[in-house]
């Protein structure tokens, strides 16, 4: 299909909780190969459905070489204690703050076909299925950040060339 364009912060469909996916059809087996075409670009991990503007509860990621997607994910198991580790954000360009994130993360959701899927994972996987979970939710990581951060990360955001 195709590597879609990223929308950056300010954007409402980033805010925005996504919907459910009801039907596997076209359109969501196509949304789900855009996803998996844009995700593979270089630097990414993780592209939710919401950062190429679709509001469905879909995700793709790229971890270690690792390609794969998530219909309607849901995080159904953190472990550990919160640590604070480096991130940054595709809609979100050129910032990088410390974010508190589970060590260990596991998420259930679906394939094309239907069939559940469980992915599970410590260190980056386990951060980006909570970061791709949280676009889903109409949560950006510069949200979870401390006051302090959160105070620096908009500066940036203000003072950045694309915003």
């Amino acid at each position: 299909m195709a590597t879609r364009a990223i929308r950056l912060f300010g954007d409402p469909v980033l805010k925005a909780a996504s919907l459910d996916v009801a039907t596997i059809d076209d359109g969501v087996r196509g949304l789900v190969q855009d996803l998996v075409d844009s995700v593979k670009l270089p630097g990414r991990a993780g592209v939710a459905a919401s950062q190429i503007g679709v509001n469905l509860r879909v995700f793709s990621y790229n971890v270690d070489g690792d390609v794969g997607y998530l219909i309607n994910p849901v995080i159904v198991e953190t472990r550990g204690e919160l640590e604070e580790i480096g991130e940054g954000c595709l809609s979100v360009p050129g910032l990088w703050f410390p974010t508190p994130r589970h060590p260990y993360a596991r998420a259930t959701g679906l394939d094309l076909d239907g069939k559940e899927v469980v992915l599970e994972g410590t260190g980056l996987l386990a951060q980006a299925l909570q970061h791709e979970t949280d676009h889903l939710a109409g949560t950006l990581y510069i949200d979870r950040l401390s006051r302090e951060n959160r105070k620096e990360a908009m500066r940036q955001i203000r003072e950045s060339d694309w915003f």
